[in-house]
């Protein structure tokens, strides 16, 4: 596997290594390595290794469990798929399966995965002491790894911060053929529109929703980067986007991405009333894991200071242990109010907000 790693975070990475170092290397390391896809990997009888099914692609995870084999001589096998995929293999395969822990974004499939039956309660005490109450499911079936803001990102030439205030507005006469946002099969919107729809109920989100539509600048099309780069090309002055792209964009190695997001700006949305909406990134512990104790190992290291430094400089994503320094970029951006709806709720509302997102037009 090719892995890139984030450059400029020496001193991050030797604080993991000597933090895992504490966290028990006596387990001989595995000569097989990783594994992709769904080929075989090692099973109960290798007492060093652990088995994630992860439905995140990010270089940092990668390079966090290279991390984690160096420092404890426990190799981390990868089973990629998307979350469903591997919810439905896990509930296929039952106390056969290969998997140690679940790894996804949006706290609706956390959630979907929790109901299903494939996760069992975390029970780390240090792991629960990373990670705030608010952060983890109810019955500690998952934790969460980081967070993610969706927020309204601006033209900084055309528009000035004090014209934004809430999602709400966006759907205002004053945005009409402004707005840039992408499709509605993508989960963050439905998300999104979940949330709304717990916070202000069916029928006005359903308003919004159609308001928001009419001021589209563009169908919806692309990913997040699109969204910012159809502001810098002109087609429209405000998108719905995630941080973490703004910061994988500010530093990205092609110029014209930097370019694209040092030319707008970031406004963190119902700041007095109902906070900005706020996503989940989590890890659960896998309902017949047969590595247990290392798959724990992991989780506690990724929930770690160390380990949560390290994930945050080279996602951008916001950590969600309490005592992780924050990266430049996001302290810049400041402290803000976020929703305070349990992650659950973005599940228990999809169906209701792909039904209402495809009444009112969004593509």
């Amino acid at each position: 596997m090719n892995k890139k790693y984030v450059t400029g975070m020496a001193a991050i990475i030797l604080g993991a290594s000597m933090m895992l170092a504490a966290c028990g290397g006596n387990n001989e390391s595995n000569a097989n390595g990783k594994q992709e896809g769904a080929g075989a990997v090692k099973t109960e009888s290798d007492s060093g290794v652990v088995n994630v099914f992860t439905a995140r692609h990010y270089d940092i995870d990668f390079a966090m469990f290279d991390e984690f084999e160096k420092a404890t001589g426990i190799t981390v096998n990868e089973i990629k798929g998307t979350a469903e995929e591997l919810v439905e293999r896990m509930k296929r395969e039952g106390e056969n399966t290969e998997a140690d822990l679940f790894i996804t974004v949006d706290g609706g499939i956390l959630n979907y995965a929790k109901e299903n039956g494939v996760l069992q309660p975390i029970d780390s005490d240090a792991i629960l002491a990373n990670v705030p109450e608010s952060l983890r499911d109810t019955d500690n079936q998952w934790v969460g790894l980081a967070t993610r803001a969706r927020v309204i990102v601006y033209d900084k030439e055309l528009v000035k911060p004090e014209q934004l205030s809430t999602y709400e507005d966006l759907a205002g006469e004053q945005w009409k053929g402004k707005v840039l946002v992408r499709s509605s099969s993508n989960l963050y919107n439905q998300s999104l529109v979940a949330s709304m729809i717990d916070l202000n109920g069916e029928a006005e989100t359903e308003k919004w929703a159609q308001g928001l539509v009419g001021n589209f600048a563009r169908d919806p099309e692309g990913g997040d980067r699109d969204q910012a780069k159809g502001i810098a090309a002109g087609v429209g002055e405000v998108a719905i986007m995630n941080t973490y792209y703004i910061g994988q964009m500010l530093n990205s190695k092609e110029a014209e991405e930097v370019k694209v997001a040092e030319s707008v700006g970031v406004f963190f949305p119902n700041q007095e009333t109902t906070g900005t909406h706020l996503n989940i990134s989590g890890i659960g512990l896998a309902a017949h894991a047969k590595n247990k104790d290392n798959a724990l190992k992991l989780v506690e290291y990724m929930t770690s200071k160390e380990g949560q430094e390290m994930l945050t400089n080279g996602s951008f994503e916001f950590p969600v242990n309490k005592d992780a320094e924050l990266p430049a970029l996001l302290k810049e951006w400041g402290e803000f109010k976020t929703q305070t709806i349990d992650f659950a709720k973005l599940g228990e509302n999809n169906k209701a907000a792909t039904a209402l997102m495809t009444k009112v037009g969004w593509k």
